[in-house]
């Protein structure tokens, strides 16, 4: 009696466990979801996790995937140098998480099209296009560019899947001016867009902008550039924008680094929306990114933007980003570093922040996560701004606002956030993917390291937590089956 006795209370300690604390996590869903996820780990490759439905697709798309542009895909990656595949996967970032975890991804690039998440989501770029090559860094006339140059492939009327047969920095005369649906896949090799123009998407849909280094641009303009194979036209002086958002529809840009740019790194204005901005690193600038053209300008009310795994590093000064009239969902950046403050808006913006990591600067007067312009404190107080599990460093703090009307949020809401506890693992990789395995961040107010860390193992932090549950989960299992079974009456 004494034995079952002490087995009772064990097992009525195991039920209160795992009805208080693990009752969320041992769902058979979830539980089916941490055994797979334990299974693919002891096979040597974490399961691959894709969030969103493939997209519908257009069957007026050329399709063409000739041998030898697969051959030189294959030549333009040097896998000694640049592996991008699965021991970085299996992170808890749903974007790497879905193409990563594949060890040959660069056989399918344009699976890259099914993983994007947010506003943007239905951005296919070239999907379903040919893919076009890029073999020459050149740009010398912006009116008649030459074949195998970036701007002949961006200007084209067909879907394009664009990638690089090398490393190369490419350096523009004038604004890269893009057609609809196209992609810019960096990866594999090292591309740069500096030292001249940038990228401006003007009435266009059907973009994205993949493991592109875009930094130190200047303006341009008062000349001559062709934006179709059929059309140019005089364009006036450009902002100097790394890239310019001007009216463009289903807009993706992942995994780039931006610096150092003449006006902003990114701006989207004049009735752009559905647009996801998500795992980039942003370093070395002023005001970093403008979503709104002016608090005039009501035909902004309708942009809806996501704003997801980014990583704010050193050297920024505000404008991370800077909104006006429309919906804003903020979810799982990571805020290493800003001077004045991290999140501005004007015009009555919808902003919905969640499970960012926010680390204030030293300086007391700039703690402020939030700032509030052209606005006295009765109007701004109606804005619906949210802070919903941010994680706040160093004395940060958000200023919320407004009634919390559902609608609203419901409009600025487009991916589920994860815990702000995991932006250090799930953004451990923004920006250009190259040469590295796994690069190590600082922690504090100086942004990322420049030195390489050891490889990452397979059994990622993410995997770590669904084993550990999953094995928690079994055990009160067995206990409440065992008392249940063998008939004790605790």
């Amino acid at each position: 009696m004494a034995k079952q006795s002490q087995l009772c209370y064990l097992i009525l300690f195991a039920e209160l466990i795992c009805l208080q604390i693990l009752a969320p996590k041992c769902s058979a869903e979830k539980t089916q979801e941490m055994l797979d996820s334990f299974m693919g780990f002891l096979r040597g490759r974490p399961t691959i996790q894709v969030t969103e439905q493939t997209r519908q697709q257009n069957s007026s798309f050329p399709v063409e995937t000739p041998d030898e542009v697969v051959k030189m895909v294959q030549k333009s990656i040097n896998d000694s140098r640049r592996q991008l595949s699965y021991l970085s996967c299996g992170t808890g970032n749903p974007i790497d998480d879905c193409w990563r975890c594949e060890p040959n991804w660069q056989m399918n690039r344009q699976r890259l099209a099914d993983c994007a998440i947010g506003f943007g989501r239905d951005a296919i770029g070239g999907k379903n296009g040919r893919y076009y090559v890029v073999t020459d860094s050149s740009d010398e006339d912006a009116v008649n560019p030459k074949p195998g140059t970036l701007r002949h492939a961006v200007i084209q009327d067909e879907p394009l899947w664009i990638i690089f047969q090398s490393d190369m920095v490419i350096q523009l005369k004038e604004e890269l001016i893009m057609n609809s649906f196209k992609t810019i896949d960096g990866r594999g090799a090292d591309v740069h867009i500096a030292h001249g123009a940038c990228i401006t998407i003007q009435f266009v849909t059907n973009i994205i902008i993949h493991g592109v280094s875009i930094h130190d641009c200047f303006q341009a303009g008062n000349a001559m550039v062709r934006n179709t194979p059929e059309h140019y036209g005089w364009r006036t002086v450009s902002d100097g924008d790394g890239i310019s958002i001007f009216g463009g529809r289903y807009i993706w840009i992942d995994h780039c680094s931006l610096s150092n740019c003449k006006d902003g790194l990114i701006d989207a204005i004049m009735g752009s929306t559905a647009i996801t901005i998500s795992n980039n690193y942003f370093t070395h600038h002023d005001k970093v990114m403008l979503l709104g053209h002016s608090d005039s300008y009501v035909g902004d009310a309708i942009m809806q933007v996501t704003i997801a795994f980014n990583y704010f590093g050193e050297g920024l000064m505000q404008r991370m980003p800077r909104c006006r009239h429309g919906y804003f969902h903020i979810v799982n950046n990571h805020y290493a570093h800003w001077e004045m403050y991290a999140i501005g808006g004007s015009a009555n913006p919808t902003i919905n922040s969640e499970g960012n990591r926010f680390i204030a600067p030293d300086n007391a007067n700039a703690k402020q996560v939030t700032k509030r312009l052209n606005a006295v404190d009765e109007e701004w107080m109606r804005w619906n701004w949210r802070s919903a599990g941010d994680l706040m460093v160093n004395g940060a703090f958000f200023v919320p606002s407004g009634a919390g009307a559902g609608n609203n949020y419901a409009l600025a809401s487009s991916v589920g956030a994860k815990s702000a506890f995991l932006v250090k693992t799930i953004t451990e990789d923004a920006g250009v993917l190259q040469s590295r395995t796994h690069s190590s961040r600082s922690d504090d107010n100086t942004g990322r390291m420049s030195v390489s860390a050891a490889p990452m193992s397979i059994l990622s932090a993410a995997h770590s937590h669904q084993i550990i549950y999953f094995f928690l989960c079994a055990l009160c299992y067995v206990l409440i089956a065992f008392g249940h079974n063998f008939g004790f009456n605790c």
